[in-house]
């Protein structure tokens, strides 16, 4: 088999699994595991999949840059960010990471409602510059632009003083086994710090982040309280995140 032929295996095995197991595809295929272990750099050097211990996993598209995301999964995000600010109670505290969905939440919090948001998102304090209910803090620090966050050890400090009622937290991967991921060092640092200033952690999450993974792990699935999903996110891939000790709460996608 030529080697374009064994990369096009591997991403459709990819594509009809939800994975690649480097050991598996060596018998299938009655290749040496290093053959197959130089596809799967070859094909993430490409940007085509994420390496993992013994295989592979489908790579975070939620990687794109700020606006760049603004154009993936908009329906998704609109009812994933009008269900997450119902979730948001009078008198709570609560932090909202950045990224897109997160803007949506925070463009459907109702008008009537009284509480504090804590955030790192510039963008997020701007959508609440109107909302005379809320009292919006700030977090300083860094600015990254690709996600529009501050990160740093001014935002890391920041965090740790708050105790908030509940984190609502962005990710570019959601999978069982690799985790809650992002595609940056100090970004998965700083939405560590954020689930430990939070009681509980709910994860928005469009359909393209389930199943996929990142370079930086945030934390095991289990960490976090409840995964946000639309109804279009699949019964298939959500179950392994079930049985791992994930809730799953599904948006009403309209």
């Amino acid at each position: 088999m030529l080697t374009r032929q064994r990369k096009q295996h591997i991403l459709s095995v990819l594509q009809r699994d939800g994975n690649v197991v480097a050991k598996s595809l060596s018998e299938e295929l009655a290749l040496s595991e290093d053959t197959i272990r130089r596809d799967l750099r070859e094909l993430a050097a490409e940007g085509l999949l994420q390496r993992v211990h013994g295989g592979a996993l489908p790579v975070a598209r939620a990687e794109a840059d700020f606006a760049g995301r603004l154009q993936l999964a908009t329906a998704e995000k609109v009812a994933i960010g009008r269900a997450a600010a119902r979730l948001v109670r009078p008198g709570q505290v609560v932090l909202i990471d950045g990224g897109t969905t997160a803007v949506q939440m925070a463009r459907h919090l109702p008008a009537s409602l009284r509480a504090t948001v804590v955030t790192h998102s510039p963008s997020v304090a701007v959508e609440l510059a109107g909302h005379a209910g809320i009292e919006v803090v700030l977090i300083g620090g860094r600015l990254f632009r690709h996600s529009m966050v501050a990160v740093g050890a001014a935002a890391m400090d920041a965090i740790s003083r708050v105790h908030a009622d509940t984190c609502f937290l962005g990710v570019t991967g959601v999978h069982a086994e690799a985790g809650l991921t992002t595609g940056d060092v100090e970004e998965a640092a700083i939405k560590r710090a954020l689930m430990a200033a939070a009681a509980e952690t709910v994860v928005l999450a469009s359909s393209e982040k389930i199943g996929a993974a990142s370079a930086w792990v945030i934390h095991p699935v289990s960490a976090a309280t409840s995964l946000l999903v639309s109804p279009e996110a699949p019964a298939a891939a959500l179950a392994p995140l079930r049985k791992a000790g994930l809730a799953i709460l599904r948006s009403d996608g309209g």
